[in-house]
């Protein structure tokens, strides 16, 4: 059931860039190694940590390509895909329907600022010709705009929109969503320090950012809260708390790069406009990961 495979932690992954700032696919494949030993639930390919703004078309699919070819576990896997062009998202998505992803994550329109009934109609039409179920997107520091409770649970009622990730920083919020839609809605988090709470509201997981860093430490985390011992959860919660601030610090996913060129995983390049992180944030993160 698409829900059970949805459970749990998925990793955002970040695109990794060589010198000449153009995708580098063997510190990809590092990081799908990295990650599979963590015992990471799920992938979501080119999200916001992905830094799909800047990801060209011919790049997207060379970058779905190639994590479908080099899943060492074979984890279900999401596509990242929004746009602020409801008619543009409609057409361009069936050009990712004979790839094997799992379900559609897309972003809540950003810049127009739409009202929530624009909303809602924005993603009931791409949930009718989308060729995966729809998982929202709620992400307001970086859309312009809150997907509000009831808009949510108004856009649950549509049998191919299946869950939300809510990145928004708003329990109350989330509780009112979990409170009133069916039990296998998925309510995913999108901020990684406020999963634990989440899941002890009726939460299913994370989308998470430093589950590129710490697969193993986040994912089990989720895993003992899922199965209700919150008491061995908040130990690692609480060893993971620095590392929350830390991927956040300059920005993402500029932190989260800087932390993994940290633990040698890849380089901390990222494309313009964004700047890359300063080493004493990498001397941070070497310290926080001794």
């Amino acid at each position: 059931m698409i829900n059970e495979r949805l459970t749990g932690t998925g990793v955002a992954l970040v695109t990794p860039f060589n010198e000449k700032l153009e995708v580098d696919y063997a510190a990809l494949k590092k990081l799908l190694e990295h990650i599979s030993n963590g015992e990471a639930e799920y992938l979501v390919i080119l999200g916001t940590t992905g830094e799909s703004a800047t990801i060209a078309p011919e790049e997207r699919f060379k970058i779905i390509e190639f994590v479908v070819e080099n899943n060492p576990k074979q984890l279900p896997l999401v596509l990242g895909y929004g746009s602020n062009n409801t008619t543009t998202i409609k057409s361009a998505l069936q050009q990712f329907k004979d790839y094997p992803f799992d379900a559609l994550l897309s972003v809540s329109p950003y810049y127009n600022r739409p009202s929530q009934k624009g909303i809602i109609r924005h993603y009931q039409e791409i949930a009718d010709v989308s060729p995966f179920p729809v998982i929202l997107y709620n992400v307001p520091p970086r859309t312009g705009s809150n997907l509000e409770a009831a808009t949510t649970i108004e856009l649950a009622k549509h049998p191919r929109i299946i869950g939300t990730k809510e990145a928004a920083g708003d329990l109350v919020q989330c509780s009112e969503i979990i409170a009133n839609t069916d039990d296998d809605f998925l309510m995913i988090s999108g901020e990684d320090a406020l999963t634990l709470p989440m899941i002890s509201l009726g939460g299913n997981g994370a989308i998470s950012v430093i589950a590129n860093l710490q697969p193993f430490e986040f994912s089990e985390m989720v895993r003992l809260a899922l199965k209700g011992d919150y008491k061995g959860a908040s130990k690692l919660h609480f060893a993971l708390l620095e590392g929350y601030e830390l991927v956040s610090a300059e920005g993402n996913p500029v932190s989260l790069k800087t932390g993994l060129e940290a633990a040698n995983i890849m380089n901390r390049r990222v494309r313009m406009p964004l700047f890359e992180g300063s080493d004493d944030l990498k001397n941070r993160f070497i310290d926080y990961l001794k």
